[in-house]
């Protein structure tokens, strides 16, 4: 296990990160430097939901009559919220649960006053955890859909693009619902170039091209398997109504701000600063080996990187997500280096596509040169545990998983460097 020290710095500067980005704070800072007018009905829904409804409430208190919260299952952070209808939904696969959302969710909104402001809470995880399919798509359609994408190894922005075609709600398609009130949408953001028509496949926002069919299905990734492109185009999504509805939108909470405060920690301590200039994306074992040859060439210090790297999962996977595949194959390349040391998690506190309950709380991996060697003395092999997408077994043997629960944020991914010696 890296040494007790190094690993509280990573672990310091990886909490400094989640910190910057808490979910509460953000909507709370955000709803005091922009008021809401008159009585206001909220709806949250992500996978930071419960942290970022309990800044609306602390801002908003007796003005905020009703909400509804839609969550990942263990997700809600408190059940203390008055006025409160809390559900719990599938993530990362859907399932009747999210159905059950969607349904509630049209249900309140048609049910709401006239004079109401909107509020909507919107974080990563809203595309599995509420749904409203169209004619003809089925949820078994659905959960075959969002397993192929899961494996895919696509990026989020393409997945979503699948998702926008194959829902009566996503792709802007719920403002026709909301009757003409005006909304504020709060985001916290997990795709690059924070784009709230990609954040949780833009409930209320839509792509340019989002109510052109034709030139939404140019844009769809290629290739798609021949049964996926037959249900795209049996699908009818068109808005049942024109979404005239007033839009104010803010992203209250994004990945260089997590990055900012890394590197404002790192600063404090003395360290000397790397900072990736680019998003990391791509192959998660590429990645981790890119990473860990940036640690060997380098002087001693902090390196830093934000993004998120996809994995393209076997038939039949083990468990870990991509942080812990990049962080398995960092080590292998750090093995039998001294002085080195290497975070990647998940801001979420969960990592990658698996919908395991195995993996349901485990944000990613802290490794270092003697990862790969207490690994293999537990009886696992790595090169093994990375075809099978099966790093978490190996990590956990190795006594470097990083188990945080909920965080109540979900800005991506962060993986930082520790290099204590020069070469």
């Amino acid at each position: 296990m890296a040494s007790d020290r190094s690993r509280g710095v990573l672990l310091g500067l990886y909490r400094a990160a989640l910190a910057a980005v808490d979910g509460e704070r953000c909507v709370a800072s955000q709803l005091r430097a922009q008021p809401l007018p008159g009585p206001v009905w909220a709806v949250a829904i992500g996978k930071a939901a419960s942290a970022m409804l309990a800044g609306a409430f602390a801002v908003l208190g007796e003005r905020l009559e009703h909400a509804l919260l839609v969550t990942q299952h263990g997700y809600v952070q408190t059940r203390d919220f008055p006025r409160t209808e809390i559900l719990e939904a599938a993530h990362p696969v859907p399932d009747a649960t999210s159905l059950a959302a969607g349904e509630r969710l049209l249900g309140v909104l048609a049910t709401a006053p006239a004079n109401i402001t909107w509020l909507f809470l919107i974080s990563g995880g809203a595309s599995s955890l509420v749904e409203v399919l169209p004619a003809r798509v089925t949820l078994a359609d659905m959960q075959r859909v969002n397993r192929w994408l899961l494996a895919s190894g696509l990026p989020i922005e393409q997945m979503n693009a699948v998702r926008r075609r194959l829902s009566r709600i996503k792709g802007g398609r719920l403002r026709a619902y909301l009757g003409g009130r005006p909304a504020r949408v709060l985001s916290i953001s997990d795709v690059p170039g924070d784009d709230p028509a990609i954040i949780g496949s833009g409930l209320l926002h839509a792509t340019a091209s989002e109510f052109a069919a034709a030139l939404e299905f140019a844009a769809l990734p290629e290739p798609l398997p021949a049964w996926l492109h037959a249900l795209i185009d049996q699908t009818d999504t068109t808005p049942e109504g024109v979404p005239v509805a007033p839009i104010d939108t803010a992203i209250v909470a994004r990945l260089d701000q997590a990055l900012d405060a890394v590197a404002r920690g790192a600063n404090d301590l003395g360290y000397r600063l790397v900072r990736a200039p680019e998003r990391l994306r791509g192959d998660a074992v590429e990645a981790g080996r890119h990473i860990a040859a940036t640690l060997i060439a380098g002087a001693p210090g902090i390196y830093l990187w934000g993004g998120e790297t996809t994995v393209c999962l076997p038939e039949r996977p083990g468990r870990g997500g991509r942080c812990q595949q990049l962080a398995l194959a960092a080590a292998q390349a750090l093995a039998g280096q001294s002085g080195m040391y290497l975070l990647a998690a998940g801001t979420d506190g969960s990592d990658g596509p698996s919908d395991s309950p195995d993996d349901s709380d485990v944000a990613g991996a802290c490794v270092d040169g003697q990862t790969i060697e207490r690994g293999t003395v537990e009886g696992f092999d790595a090169d093994i545990a990375l075809m099978q997408a099966d790093a978490g077994r190996f990590l956990e043997a190795a006594g470097d998983l990083l188990d945080t629960g909920p965080t109540g944020t979900n800005v991506t991914d962060v993986v930082i460097g520790l290099k204590t010696v020069a070469n």
